[in-house]
């Protein structure tokens, strides 16, 4: 996926030109993925930015280090108010995708990381539309299983983690699909390798638990609340491979993501192959909040201007 870097980022406290980030090939994290990430989306309605859920974000960026005894040397405060402030820097008023960072730096190679070990905090925004195609996508699910608590916390965005999403990615696109399902390791329905996933079935919602490898999502959170408002019932169970194929719906949530129907898992058609009623509902729902046209959430909208 190709994008546009907008002019300035963040970097250590200050706002920098792109081109003046640099870091050298020794930092720790290249050589071993001991970086922490969050995706953060912001809209903008024709008046005003917004970044969703700003807080619970920032309050998730700061728990992955702690798995890893990784530190974060900026306050919560100060990381919002540099993602704020970066928005007015690149005078950004289009909607956009946000990525704070922060990585293990000069550490050699030494595996000893602690909260000692040298840290280096990036953000970095640019222009985003929708990652996948709104009226459905194809998912193949993975010979590849989602790692376990019993290797590594799954709940922790840390750049090493997502090698296994590349590897599902990569056996998705070859066998010609639009994205991948990752199982568990008791071969339970875990997520896809950047979202996760939610199936319909006789009009109730279902949902891995966290014990299935599932990361606890922020959007996958705020699907709980609008699918309450509407009436459904959520259900946050085990599921089985074969449900995928008898669901009536199935979709995806994340940031990046948003909402995105699947209407096709391995060879299998879901529902009639178009997006199903509850979907669209939560689409259009969600679509609402994140630009401000639903009052009871404008909580979770931090504007820039």
């Amino acid at each position: 996926m190709k994008f546009s870097l907008s002019k300035f980022l963040w970097f250590d406290g200050k706002i920098v030109p792109v081109e003046k980030a640099k870091v050298p090939v020794t930092t720790h994290a290249i050589h071993y993925g001991t970086s922490v990430f969050e995706g953060i989306r912001a809209y903008w309605d024709s008046k005003n930015l917004y970044v969703f859920r700003l807080d619970e974000h920032i309050k998730r960026f700061r728990k992955s280090g702690k798995y890893y005894h990784i530190s974060l040397n900026f306050t919560n405060e100060q990381i919002k108010n540099a993602i704020i402030n970066l928005c007015k820097k690149n005078k950004m008023k289009k909607s956009c995708y946000i990525r704070p960072f922060y990585f293990v730096g000069e550490h050699g190679i030494n595996l000893h990381v602690d909260e000692k070990s040298p840290t280096n905090v990036a953000i970095f925004m640019f222009p985003f539309g929708d990652l996948f195609n709104k009226k459905g996508i194809t998912a193949g699910i993975s010979s590849w299983r989602k790692f376990s608590v019993l290797s590594t916390p799954p709940q922790a965005k840390m750049g090493g983690n997502y090698l296994n999403s590349i590897l599902t990615t990569q056996e998705a696109k070859r066998n010609g699909y639009d994205e991948a399902i990752l199982l568990d390791i008791l071969g339970n329905v875990s997520e896809a390798p950047g979202e996760n996933i939610f199936i319909v079935k006789d009009d109730k919602i279902v949902t891995p638990p966290l014990t299935s490898s599932a990361l606890e999502g922020i959007t996958r959170d705020s699907i709980f609340y609008l699918a309450e408002d509407k009436g459904y019932q959520v259900v946050i169970r085990e599921i089985a491979r074969s449900e995928l194929y008898i669901a009536d719906e199935v979709f995806l949530s994340g940031t990046a993501a948003e909402i995105t129907p699947i209407v096709q898992i391995d060879q299998n058609k879901i529902g009639n192959g178009k997006v199903g009623v509850i979907t669209r509902e939560l689409m259009s729902d969600y679509t609402d909040v994140v630009m401000n046209k639903n009052e009871k959430y404008s909580q979770w909208l931090t504007p820039v201007y």
